[in-house]
């Protein structure tokens, strides 16, 4: 009897310890875990901006800004800020302090890459930013490209308008003048994209690295995550739209945050 509980006693042990080494063989084959997100409130410009920060998986390479569209919110770009920083960038997602007023959300953009650049907030200094934004982001983030410290611009099939007492539409002037690296991912002509009215900022954008069109795409598809409402708005969404938005973003982020 005693023979049968310390053999019993035996094979315990040694599926305890077999158990606990696979544990360790996958903890070490695994991925990093996703790092938290950490929700914070700056003054920008004169607004008080909440914004979401996604700690860079890595060594760093770089930030970007994602910026929402109209009557969105930060949480609406979360997925691709989270693939971001799995890629070594340090991602930032802030609720654009004015709602229809692109020049005002573009200084709040630029009083958060100086913040970036100067240390401190976020941590170390960075040097190199991206500025994405989708639909109405698109436009305050181009109106912000010009920002020392800003390596690349991406516009997620962006919006354009022309101002009340203006002649010209504000995003195809600055467009003309930009002088930063761009890449435009855009949907096929829709009313939730003011039929393709960005589209012309191809034409004129004199650093333009790629304008990719992608045939079918949905407003929606831009966004990550995006939800019923854009949906129910706009169409409907598709897994390999998708991806070629994503991809787009993590190709930017190869080539300008090396």
């Amino acid at each position: 009897m005693e023979t049968l509980i310390r053999h019993a006693s035996q094979v315990c042990t040694a599926l305890v310890g077999a158990a606990a080494a696979m544990v360790a063989m996958a903890a070490a084959g695994a991925p990093a875990a996703p790092s938290p997100v950490q929700t914070q409130v700056h003054a920008l410009d004169g607004h008080r901006v909440t914004l979401d920060v996604y700690l860079a998986v890595g060594p760093l390479r770089g930030a970007a800004i994602l910026s929402h569209g109209f009557t969105r919110s930060r949480r609406t770009l979360a997925g691709h800020a989270q693939a971001l920083a799995d890629a070594g960038v340090l991602a930032l997602t802030p609720d654009l302090p004015c709602t229809f007023d692109f020049r005002c959300n573009a200084r709040a953009l630029a009083a958060l890459v100086g913040s970036l650049r100067a240390g401190g907030t976020f941590g170390a200094p960075v040097e190199r930013v991206v500025l994405v934004g989708f639909s109405a982001g698109g436009l305050s983030s181009l109106l912000a490209a010009d920002t020392p410290g800003v390596v690349g611009f991406v516009g997620l099939d962006p919006f354009d308008r022309t101002m009340s007492g203006e002649t010209e539409r504000l995003g195809l002037v600055a467009a003309g003048r930009l002088r930063t690296e761009a890449l435009l991912l855009r949907a096929p002509p829709s009313r939730c994209n003011a039929e393709a009215v960005a589209a012309p900022w191809g034409t004129v954008l004199p650093a333009l690295w790629r304008d990719e069109l992608i045939a079918g795409a949905s407003h929606c598809d831009f966004e990550s995550p995006t939800d019923w409402m854009c949906r129910l708005a706009c169409g409907e969404t598709d897994p390999a739209r998708q991806q070629r938005v994503r991809q787009g973003l993590l190709d930017a982020a190869a080539r300008w945050l090396r």
